[in-house]
């Protein structure tokens, strides 16, 4: 079994408060975009992962791949499995890969052994491996509450857009984008603001995370008036950073630096 994990991008993140359990409150909009890894996943005597393409940093017990499949056995005592991952999605680009690798683990595991489990129960799953893995378990695009883990489908029109990714290669850790966080202020809820047009998200659609990302990494907001400047109609971080993308009505040029890992997509939502 091949499977193909996407990425995300996140249309907005409001950080709304700290939660007593250490979480924090959050809503954000996010739509599966045509940028993959690669997952190989088949029957074996032994349980054997392997990874290749960029490097995973950590010691392999502790990869989200390995935990889901782990957490499977634990439940549905399962036999054991081989896992090939092609690493090709950037870590801490906030492009959500390393969720998407765990949620595709759980679907492909329930597919291969035919355990008939239902959405709810893979979310719930999921949900225990991190807070951005029940969103990859549908691949549609979703509002997300709570710690990312309440979801509801949404409509979200951009068939015939373009989509532009700039990745510089900056690794922005979560808790390093927590640290100081700041509350959102805005009086619109991001279910709101993606039903305006979308000539209007520029001023009214924010990721709370860039006033923190931003100021430690400065020529990430430059990134985001650069493309802008190449005629961006809507521009932003993804997530906790430091992908910044950049949706267009016309194809964009290509103005960007030898530096920046640079992705289009046409997109179909």
């Amino acid at each position: 079994m091949i499977l193909f994990p996407p990425a995300k991008i996140n249309l907005g993140l409001h950080i709304l408060n700290k939660r007593k359990d250490g979480f924090h409150e959050l809503e954000t909009a996010m739509i599966p975009i045509p940028f993959t890894d690669i997952l190989e996943i088949l029957p074996a005597e032994t349980f054997e992962f392997k990874q290749t393409g960029l490097p995973i940093p950590g010691m392999t017990e502790n990869n989200l791949c390995v935990k889901a499949y782990l957490l499977m056995k634990e439940r549905f005592k399962i036999p054991p499995v081989y896992i090939h991952l092609r690493k090709i999605i950037p870590m801490g680009g906030g492009l959500g890969g390393g969720s998407a690798d765990a949620a595709y683990i759980l679907n492909g595991i329930n597919s291969l052994f035919n355990l008939n489990l239902s959405i709810s129960t893979l979310e719930d799953l999921a949900s225990e491996l991190g807070s951005d893995c029940p969103f990859f378990i549908q691949n549609t695009a979703q509002l997300a509450k709570g710690r990312g883990e309440i979801l509801s489908k949404i409509p979200i029109h951009l068939e015939g857009y373009y989509l532009k990714l700039v990745n510089i290669g900056i690794h922005v850790g979560t808790k390093e984008a927590y640290d100081g966080a700041v509350f959102s202020s805005s009086p619109k809820s991001i279910s709101e603001i993606i039903n305006l047009p979308i000539s209007q998200w520029k001023n009214e659609l924010t990721n709370d995370f860039e006033k923190t990302v931003f100021s430690i990494h400065p020529e990430l907001a430059k990134l985001k008036q650069a493309l802008y400047d190449d005629g961006a109609i809507y521009a932003a971080m993804s997530g906790s950073g430091s992908t910044l993308f950049g949706i267009y009505k016309n194809e964009p040029s290509s103005m960007f630096s030898k530096q920046a890992n640079i992705m289009e997509f046409n997109l179909k939502w």
